[in-house]
């Protein structure tokens, strides 16, 4: 017997003519707030109907766990919610704790009617959709997955703001024109800070940079001399102390960042082995714990590479109607893994040893440009990634040096499969011209 569920249209207050059918007969569904938490349960009988409950909730861990006693007063352990912010972390992390299988989903997917909404009814109907296998689940990776990449993320956004007073430094530089970065590849190496710091301590003062210079650097004295013939203002100076300081303490944080990563990933050794044969992900080893840290270890939550790489943004939307195009750019997803794999897809097109990616990306860029080829790229990247976590097995690049097989049996069209073609293509089809009598 076939069970339905009809849905409710709340502006109208009618019920839309449409039902379908009901997968879970039992779950959940959450509205996460800040402060409080919406929860209502559906239950469907052996009669096809449906009865809901209703609560609210804290969203302090006394709240939650009244929460857990509740569902658990009616037995039910599938539980739905949005990925509001950062309020539905908690919610999760004791729901999973407390053996519930919660599902995440996309606000976009939970997005209610417009009209008469309102928190409970915004529950009621994830539930109604979770009801009907009407929402996508987002990828969650386990408990030590998800530790790890908070930490990642966070080492991602330090690397951001010592890049910013970076910039900040350089432009005290260049206020009170010291031209270090003319003669120095890095403003901020040996040589450049030690004539820095001795420009701050004595300003004004006319000094021989000779003492300061490695022995290694290529840029003659004379040139350097001239470089540092400026005059930091008081102002100046203070933010530039400042600025070096601050980038200073930021190291020392990212340094211990870095030391918290390695011990927790530990465990995942054998998988960063792994992932470190990949051409690129070799010589750091935080790039492999990056990537970690994104897909798991455990690719059986993607069923092809296919979805791996949708999953993380490289591969063009699916936009279009009537077999027309609107939109063929990449998603927005996987804003703190792309730029990583774009990083490791730029130094790869440049590298002599792995002359296959390389060959794919000129072959593309001179068709798509140079931001679509890098894509590709990243798309190549990732795919080897899933065969060798799904294989257990080093990567090779024989796959992608072997030429592609010619096939010899060339596709025959029809008369009217060729006209449609041509149509699609944009060619007017004229009818054939009366005979001439």
């Amino acid at each position: 017997m076939t069970s339905h569920c009809q849905f409710y249209n709340y502006k109208f207050q009618e019920v839309i003519l449409l039902s379908f059918k009901i997968l879970k007969f039992k779950c959940c569904g959450l509205d996460v707030h800040k402060t409080w938490i919406y929860a209502c349960i559906g239950i469907t009988d052996s009669n096809n109907r449906t009865e809901y409950k209703q609560a609210r909730f804290s969203s302090f861990t006394k709240g939650l766990n009244e929460l857990c006693d509740w569902l658990a007063k009616y037995n039910c352990t599938d539980v739905c919610m949005e990925s509001t912010g950062k309020y539905w972390i908690p919610v999760f992390n004791i729901l999973e704790r407390n053996n519930i299988w919660v599902t995440l989903s996309h606000p976009k997917y939970t997005k209610p009617q417009k009209g008469n909404k309102t928190d409970r009814k915004d529950a009621r109907w994830i539930c109604d959709l979770y009801m009907c296998g009407m929402i996508k689940p987002s990828f969650i990776p386990p408990a030590d997955i998800r530790e790890l990449r908070d930490l990642v993320r966070y080492r991602f956004k330090l690397n951001c703001m010592i890049a910013s007073e970076k910039n900040r430094a350089l432009n005290c530089l260049t206020v009170s024109n010291l031209k270090l970065d003319d003669v120095f590849s890095n403003v901020f190496g040996k040589s450049s800070r030690s004539i820095t710091e001795y420009i701050l301590q004595h300003p004004g003062e006319t000094f021989d940079v000779a003492p300061f210079v490695h022995g290694r650097c290529k840029t003659p004295i004379a040139e350097i001399q001239a470089a540092v013939d400026g005059a930091v203002s008081a102002g100046q100076a203070a933010k530039l102390r400042q600025c070096l300081d601050h980038m200073d303490e930021l190291e020392k944080h990212k340094e211990n960042i870095e030391w918290e990563i390695l011990r927790l990933s530990e465990k995942y050794e054998q998988a960063l082995n792994l992932i470190r044969t990949v051409p690129g992900f070799d010589k750091n080893p935080m790039t492999a714990i990056q990537v970690l840290s994104e897909i798991g270890g455990d690719m059986s939550v993607f069923p092809t590479a296919k979805n791996l790489v949708s999953w993380a943004g490289c591969c063009p939307r699916n936009d279009s109607s009537n077999y027309k195009i609107k939109s063929n750019r990449i998603s927005h997803a996987g804003s703190y893994f792309k730029p990583v794999l774009v990083q490791v897809a730029n130094a790869l097109i440049k590298s002599k040893k792995n002359p296959e990616f390389a060959t794919r990306y000129r072959r593309i860029k001179a068709r798509r440009g140079h931001k679509k080829a890098i894509i590709a790229i990243c798309r190549m990247i990732l795919t080897a990634i899933w065969h060798i976590l799904t294989d257990l097995k080093p990567y090779t690049p024989e796959g992608y040096l072997a030429p592609n097989p010619v096939k010899k049996e060339k596709k025959i069209l029809t008369t009217s499969q060729a006209l449609n073609l041509l149509k699609r293509r944009g060619y007017i089809i004229k009818d054939d011209a009366a005979p001439a009598f």
